[in-house]
């Protein structure tokens, strides 16, 4: 990294990121934009650490949680709080799914179910980087056949970039050796007003989501198989709205969610082409973010089980004090045919492209 530490503007050091695990060298890698923003990234997990951008008063805020040293990146209450998530992101009802034959069972570390690629899933592993320049790193990683009780040994590789227009684009790219499921995501953890102690609540964030149409889920959260409008619901964000303003309504998908944790389906012209998602404002600060991508869905996580845990630089993680826009495939799709499917086999390549775009309403 050839700028002087000291010059971030999110205040982390290098040094408090960097140990060895199994051999493996962890580091920080500050991507820095031509307007002087930066976003902040650790190899262990892929984890997003810091995005600083301003507000309308021109005023950076770190805008996604994290911490700010490899050893509580490690031991987050949050294990999943804003990093790769992988084989596959959202869950596997009862971690069994059947492929060309065979049952396949996973770890089961959600209620009855599998969530995220398991406890040593993609998070949870350190992937071999390289910063290509002042505003990109590559990470790369091998899962092994077997891995966490997937088949297939499945190469990834992993494009962080942070543009002079504050986009954070993620590119995804991976193949196998045998037929595999996969499902890659980034589940950052977003707090547009910027952490704080008290990271403010949510609640007054203005929403909007691009999908007619959202999957409901059973009371372990797997999807039902229904795919329901949203119409007439609290999952209604096509136009505009406060994330608030439903999150608790008496309504039994809030209540299997606990808020919102659901998979939004968007609105797509053709398969795979990279459309808008959803924008969020945040009124106060004037910040916006903008999602696009070209998967077919966006789990929207409302933050419904932090408890105030401690992150970076004294600020506090209270419940709902983030959000969530994990683009994706949808949960349990291995064992739902007529969902889209997310099957890898040899000679294909799994591509995503996912942008977070940052801005400011004045």
């Amino acid at each position: 990294m050839s700028t002087n530490e000291t010059q971030n503007l999110c205040g982390l050091k290098r040094e408090d990121f960097q140990t060895t695990i199994n051999g493996k060298n962890t580091d920080l890698f500050i991507l820095r934009n031509s307007a002087g923003n930066e976003v902040a990234v650790t190899n262990y997990g892929g984890a997003i650490v810091a995005i600083m951008v301003p507000d309308k008063d021109g005023k950076p805020a770190n805008v996604v949680q994290g911490h700010d040293n490899i050893k509580e990146v490690i031991n987050s209450p949050e294990p999943y709080l804003s990093t790769l998530i992988g084989r596959f992101g959202n869950r596997i009802k009862e971690g069994r799914f059947t492929l060309h034959g065979k049952e396949y069972h996973l770890a089961v570390n959600n209620g009855p179910n599998a969530l995220h690629g398991g406890p040593t899933g993609f998070h949870a592993r350190v992937w071999e980087a390289n910063q290509v320049n002042d505003h990109a790193v590559v990470l790369k990683y091998t899962s092994a056949y077997g891995e966490e009780g997937f088949t297939g040994e499945v190469n990834v590789w992993v494009a962080y970039t942070f543009t002079d227009d504050n986009e954070l684009v993620i590119k995804y790219l991976a193949t196998c050796n045998k037929e595999t499921i996969i499902n890659l995501t980034n589940h950052a953890f977003f707090s547009l007003a910027g952490i704080a102690n008290p990271t403010p609540t949510i609640d007054d964030l203005v929403c909007e989501i691009n999908a007619d149409f959202y999957l409901p889920i059973d009371a372990t959260s797997i999807p039902t198989g229904e795919i329901r409008f949203v119409e007439g619901t609290p999952f209604d964000f096509r136009q505009p709205k406060p994330v608030g303003r439903d999150i608790d309504a008496d309504n039994e998908q809030i209540r299997n969610g606990h808020g919102y944790d659901h998979c939004f389906v968007l609105n797509k012209r053709e398969e795979g082409e990279l459309s808008f998602a959803a924008r969020i404002k945040d009124p106060a600060s004037g910040r916006t973010m903008e999602v696009y991508t070209t998967e077919p869905g966006v789990q929207v996580y409302s933050d419904n089980w932090a408890d105030g845990y401690k992150g970076q630089h004294g600020a506090t993680f209270p419940r709902r004090s983030a959000i969530c826009f994990e683009a994706q495939h949808f949960p349990d799709s291995p064992n739902r045919p007529y969902f889209p499917s997310v099957i890898l086999k040899p000679g294909q390549e799994y591509t995503q492209k996912t942008i977070y775009k940052f801005g400011v309403d004045k």
